[in-house]
């Protein structure tokens, strides 16, 4: 499939000198490394964030706005 996106130059020349070393094309390189990024499971210590701030892993209860008033009036705050 044809499509037109915008590489950083860096990123760019990188896949057409490693397209060069294997004697493939600029687009087979590129999509190989994109679908092994794409299609890869994250390592077990992967920190993720959003905002800024790490996200914690669910512990399996709803955290609403009821229950942080309950533990603030539990906790005198």
């Amino acid at each position: 499939m044809r499509t037109t996106l915008t590489i950083d130059d860096d990123v760019l020349l990188a896949v057409k000198e490693r397209a060069r070393q294997e004697g493939r094309s600029a687009g087979d390189v590129l999509s190989a490394l994109a679908r092994r990024e794409l299609t890869r499971q994250p390592a077990a210590d992967d920190t993720r964030t959003r905002n800024g701030l790490p996200l914690l892993p669910r512990a399996g209860k709803v955290v609403s706005n009821d229950l942080v008033n309950q533990l603030r009036e539990e906790e005198n705050l």
